[in-house]
């Protein structure tokens, strides 16, 4: 029987044997298995900070042409500065700034330089807003009238009588909140003044940042929908009203509400509606022009004033570093560093096309919007590069970010130039050239 049992021992001793080649042997201890698990737990913690792009499976080599691409937009002077970042799987792959702050001035463009975000605060405001979502405070389907009792009258454009006076009907019903949150509650908005509504507002000064949220209010009351609720996509000035709301269900001014349960549990210590004195040589300046002709936009509110009506569509300073906090909070399913603003499914729904068929014939194709967020829906259709399911925004004067959960990635780009035929080409680019990095 010794006999026959010799062969089974020598494979069991050979078995050991190999196991002492790959794991750690007696002699190292239990330390060297807890330093190997904690190894794997550093790689996944995702506490945004710096990593080799090999790292979570990107090319620093391709990601180069990231960078090589934004110099030739300084070197050209298409933009006067930018800074780039990209996050994945919790970390930062890449992070970049090139050119100046000011053309007329030397200063260069850095990390950590501040930008007005504009639209890019109107995601900020959606999160409130789905914050107090989840507290009970409103429903998707409810009339925005039974918050705000200035709405329930409204009336719609649908023309001109003979005399040039606006031809009016009543509204069929009160917009949900959830048109609302999606641009489809019939407002319109200050970004087209040959729309005889947008010139309605734009002549009130409706979006009037020296005056308290309520006087925005009390002048959209008076002013016609363009459209029926519900039969049409149209940018608004909706996520403005949203910050209204912000304040009447929170009982916290707007901008108290976003600096103490937003920015502060996330970190974003340089995001705010105005830019104090001690930070204004972080500020860059908006540009126009290109080339020779590029200039600096000096018709622009004062940065260090504190509104008094903060716009929740367009508001917000801020920085790469502190929005890729933000984003990453998304990416997370609502939390970032211990900190929970919205569960995974708030998230979820946020990131999710909300608009019906027929108003989404007016968006363009293979795109949806969320809560807040403009939604890829069919990559094809969109010709982009990246996954469906991207939701994303940029701001008026260039800023621009997007996330893709599928890759799980972040982009965020800072520019200040008021041409969008100058950087909306610019977003397009870096979404490919981000993409292309992408090796898993």
């Amino acid at each position: 029987m010794t006999r026959r049992l010799r062969p089974f021992a020598l494979g069991l001793l050979a078995v050991f044997v190999a196991a002492s080649l790959t794991l750690p042997s007696l002699a190292q201890g239990p330390r060297a298995v807890t330093s190997a698990a904690a190894k794997v737990a550093e790689a996944r913690v995702r506490d945004l900070a710096p990593a080799r792009a090999e790292s979570v499976g990107m090319s620093t080599e391709r990601l180069g042409r990231l960078d090589a691409a934004m110099k030739r937009l300084v070197d050209d002077k298409q933009v006067a500065g930018l800074v780039t970042l990209v996050e994945r799987h919790g970390k930062i792959v890449h992070f970049n700034a090139v050119g100046q702050l000011d053309v007329r001035k030397p200063d260069p463009v850095q990390k950590d330089s501040i930008f007005r975000i504009y639209s890019m605060t109107k995601p900020i405001t959606g999160v409130a807003m789905m914050m107090l979502y989840e507290e009970g405070k409103w429903q998707l389907n409810d009339p925005v009238s039974r918050y705000i009792p200035e709405f329930a009258r409204l009336k719609v454009y649908t023309g001109k009588n003979q005399d040039g006076t606006p031809k009016l009907e009543d509204a069929q019903r009160s917009m949900t909140m959830r048109e609302l949150m999606t641009h489809t509650g019939g407002l319109g908005y200050v970004l087209n003044p040959n729309s005889p509504v947008d010139k309605m507002i734009i002549d009130a000064n409706v979006l009037n940042a020296g005056a308290p949220l309520q006087a925005m209010i009390d002048g959209l009351a008076k002013i016609p929908l363009l459209a029926q609720p519900g039969t049409r996509w149209s940018y608004s000035i909706g996520v403005d009203v949203q910050g209204y709301l912000v304040e009447k269900f929170s009982g916290q001014p707007f901008a108290e509400f976003a600096r103490s349960r937003i920015f502060e549990p996330l970190g974003m210590k340089d995001t705010a509606f105005y830019v104090p004195k001690e930070k204004l040589p972080r500020l860059a300046q908006v540009h126009s022009g290109s080339g020779s002709n590029l200039t600096v936009d000096v018709n622009r509110p004062d940065p260090t004033v504190i509104p008094l009506g903060p716009s929740g569509g367009g508001g917000l300073f801020s920085t790469a570093m502190d929005y890729a906090r933000f984003c990453e909070m998304l990416l997370q399913g609502g939390q970032f560093n211990g900190v929970r603003l919205l569960a995974p499914r708030t998230v979820e729904m946020m990131r999710t096309n909300h608009v019906n068929p027929e108003p989404l014939k007016t968006m363009p194709p293979g795109t949806g919007w969320g809560m807040d967020f403009q939604i890829v829906t069919d990559a094809a259709a969109a010709g982009d590069s990246v996954s469906n399911g991207t939701f994303s925004w940029f701001g008026i004067a260039g800023t621009w970010f997007w996330i893709d959960p599928v890759r799980d990635v972040a982009f965020v780009g800072m520019v200040q130039h008021q041409n969008l035929g100058t950087t909306r080409p610019i977003h397009a680019l870096s979404r490919s050239l981000v993409t292309q990095a992408i090796l898993d």
